[in-house]
Order: structure tokens, then C-alpha cells, then sequence
């Protein structure tokens, strides 16, 4: 039957473990959080009436507000992840202080983000929460930064390899395809990366973005996390 083709058929089988997945739903919520930033600004600018906008800009905040929800307690993952680079001994020290930089930022960034929850969702208002939360975007820019230089410095990596492979070798071409696919996880890695900075920048003032501009760099971010969450799940 067509029914029991489409209840047994691997995709969905495939489906049902990535929303099982905390990053999964956490990525799907992103991507409609962020695209509903980009339409609400987009229809805003285009001159149509708030009840057009409106259910975009609850969409946005509302979603939002369920994944500061969920990202609760996350900063100790992170906070984990800090001390085994630290204490790695046997790692690149460039990529080994990235690591630390990287997780440390994301960690802080959460912490404050956790404390900010409680004044966003109305149930213990603060006058600090302002403050607090442009400290977790500072937070969060700098763990970005260290990941972007982190990629940035493994495509130099890959690069130097590349160039040392002997060409008459047999094992070269088996050579050259890691690093392609090695040169692609980075690519795709940096490019989620300084998507997302625009985030945190434009909320900082370090530079001048609207909605627009931010909301299509964070669905961009949020699409590439889907297809790297929905490949870890096959």
C-alpha cells in the first residue's frame, strides 16, 4: 500500500531521528525564527499593513524566546569542552588556543544568556538585562571570531599539505580527496560562521545591518546547521 510505503520509506525513518535531536529542532526553529526576521523587515519595507507583519514579528520573538528556553544548562557542555582543549597536549597550539577561546566565548555567551531568560520571559524582570545581554552578544562574537580564525587557519593547513603531495605517487589522489572534502567541511564552517556574526555585530553596532541583511545571514547559518545535523543523523 502507499500508506505503509510512505510510514516505512528511510527518509522518514531518517527524519524521526534528526527531530529527535536537540541541535535538529533547535535548527529548524532558527531557520523559521530568522526567515520571519528577514520577511517581517522585507514586508515592512514594502509598504504592507501590520496585520501582514504581525505574525511574523510573533513568530520571531516567540521562537526565539522557546531556544534561549532550550539552550538552558548548554553553557556547561561548553564550559567541558574548554578544559579537554586545554588540557590536550598533543594538539596544534594555534587551533589548541581557538578551541579554548571558541568554547570559553560560547560558554559565557550561554551563562548570560540563561540569566536574561528569566527577565525576557516576564518571570523575574531585571534593570541589568540590557547590559547583560549585549555582554552575551560580546561573548558570543568572540567565540565566532576564534572559530573563524581556527578555519581560517586549517584552509592554510590544508594548503601547505596540498602543495607537499607528490604528484607521481599513486596514494596522492586518495590524498588530494581528503583534503577536498576536509577544504569543504572548513569552507562551509566559515561561511555559517561569518553569517552568524552578523548577529552579534549588528546587535553591538559594530556595523551597520538591518533586519534584512541579518535575517537572511542567520537562515543562511541555520540551513547549513540543518544539513550538517541532518548528515550526522543517516
Amino acid at each position: 500500500m502507499v500508506a505503509d510505503a510512505l510510514v516505512y520509506h528511510p527518509t522518514v525513518a531518517h527524519y524521526l531521528r534528526f527531530v529527535a535531536t536537540t541541535v535538529g529542532r533547535d535548527k529548524l526553529l532558527r531557520t523559521l525564527q530568522y526567515f520571519s526576521r528577514f520577511y517581517a523587515w522585507y514586508l515592512y519595507r514594502t509598504n504592507n499593513p501590520e496585520r501582514l507583519i504581525a505574525p511574523f514579528e510573533a513568530i520571531k520573538k516567540q521562537f526565539g524566546l522557546t531556544r534561549k528556553c532550550l539552550r538552558i544548562g548548554k553553557n556547561v557542555e561548553h564550559f567541558k569542552a574548554a578544559a579537554t582543549a586545554f588540557d590536550n597536549t598533543t594538539m596544534d597550539p594555534v587551533l589548541k588556543c581557538c578551541a579554548v577561546g571558541r568554547q570559553l566565548g560560547y560558554a559565557m555567551y550561554l551563562s548570560l544568556d540563561t540569566v536574561t531568560y528569566l527577565d525576557t520571559s516576564g518571570i523575574r524582570p531585571m534593570a541589568s538585562a540590557k547590559r547583560l545581554q549585549r555582554e552575551a552578544y560580546r561573548a558570543w562574537f568572540t567565540g565566532l571570531m576564534f572559530n573563524a580564525v581556527s578555519s581560517l587557519y586549517i584552509l592554510w593547513q590544508l594548503r601547505q599539505r596540498e602543495q607537499s603531495i607528490d604528484k607521481k605517487d599513486g596514494e596522492s589522489v586518495v590524498e588530494s580527496k581528503k583534503i577536498q572534502r576536509e577544504r569543504n567541511s572548513t569552507n562551509l564552517q566559515l561561511i555559517s560562521d561569518l553569517c552568524d556574526l552578523t548577529i552579534p555585530s549588528a546587535a553591538l553596532g559594530y556595523a551597520n545591518l538591518d533586519d534584512g541583511i541579518v535575517g537572511l545571514a542567520g537562515t543562511l547559518s541555520s540551513l547549513i546547521g540543518i544539513w550538517s545535523a541532518w548528515k550526522k543523523t543517516a
